[in-house]
């Protein structure tokens, strides 16, 4: 008789947004049993994995405690986590041990506060992988998607747009950018994508484009050198929805480096409402 294998353990981070539900479901495809464990104040109350335990962020030692009552070896962080104010924070007695190093480490830019707080988990004796290592299927492909197709112009301002994403990354500020008509219109920086497309929205339409008359482009990219277990760019139908918003043409991201969330639907949106999603290669970046 062939000797059935132990399905593999896997303690599941959940913060905001649709990755994590997209994460587990991949993952118990693969034939892991998920063990969620949600974060307060980002989580979805509502959802396939809100029977998990809930956690604040500060209650480090309490998320320690039910991965290990849940018998895992590896952890995933999957969603939206927003950096917090360290000062208001309800601590554990193991959030007030490693706090002061997290929170010296947040001085010095997101990807040191992700580090240390992963540091957190490793030191504990857990694996980390990263989604992608379990969703690759969701990870963007190279080249145009859907039926609408840049042009000269756009794929000009695609190309600044990720020159200049490139740069904020290096400086560890942000993911984004958006560019019209050579014009650099927003850089993200603390705000995140969708506030920066609000931003942009509200600029004059002198400045950008509009929904009659899209021009500009909005482009994500990983910040060079980043800790690549967390806070990958994420791109779904309500990002397609805000770009249409602020009168951008189109949406470019990473090949292999971005995830696409509902596909099918963000797809479908962005070809109603007219703008181009497209994949660019890492390495042309210049």
């Amino acid at each position: 008789m062939k000797k059935q294998t132990k399905p593999k353990h896997l303690g599941l981070i959940v913060g905001g947004g649709e990755l994590p539900q997209q994460v587990a479901k991949l993952a118990r495809q693969a034939g892991m049993m998920v063990y969620p464990v949600n974060l307060s104040g980002f989580a979805k109350t509502k959802s396939e994995l809100s029977n998990g335990p809930w956690r604040s962020i500060g209650q480090i030692g309490g998320i320690l405690e039910d991965l290990k009552d849940a018998d895992v070896s590896q952890i995933c962080f999957a969603g939206i986590v927003d950096r917090p104010n360290f000062s208001t924070l309800q601590l554990d007695e193991i959030g007030r041990q490693e706090m002061p190093r997290i929170s010296t480490a947040a001085q010095q830019g997101d990807d040191a506060l992700m580090r240390a707080v992963l540091s957190v988990f490793e030191n504990a004796g857990f694996d980390i992988i990263g989604p992608d290592e379990i969703a690759a299927s969701l990870l963007a492909p190279a080249g145009q998607l859907g039926t609408i197709e840049p042009n000269q112009q756009q794929i000009a301002d695609m190309n600044k747009a990720a020159q200049i994403a490139k740069a904020v990354g290096q400086l560890d500020i942000g993911q984004g950018a958006i560019v019209c008509r050579g014009v650099v219109l927003a850089v993200e920086a603390q705000e995140g994508t969708d506030a920066m497309l609000r931003r942009c929205a509200s600029l004059p339409k002198s400045m950008r484009g509009t929904r009659k008359e899209p021009a500009g482009v909005l482009v994500k990219t990983p910040k060079p050198g980043q800790e690549m277990r967390i806070d990958l760019p994420t791109i779904g139908v309500e990002t397609v929805q805000r770009a249409s918003e602020a009168g951008l043409a189109g949406i470019g991201f990473v090949t292999g480096q971005t995830f696409l969330l509902e596909r099918k639907a963000m797809l479908a949106q962005a070809d109603r409402l007219g703008l181009f999603l497209f994949g660019l290669n890492l390495q042309e970046i210049e």
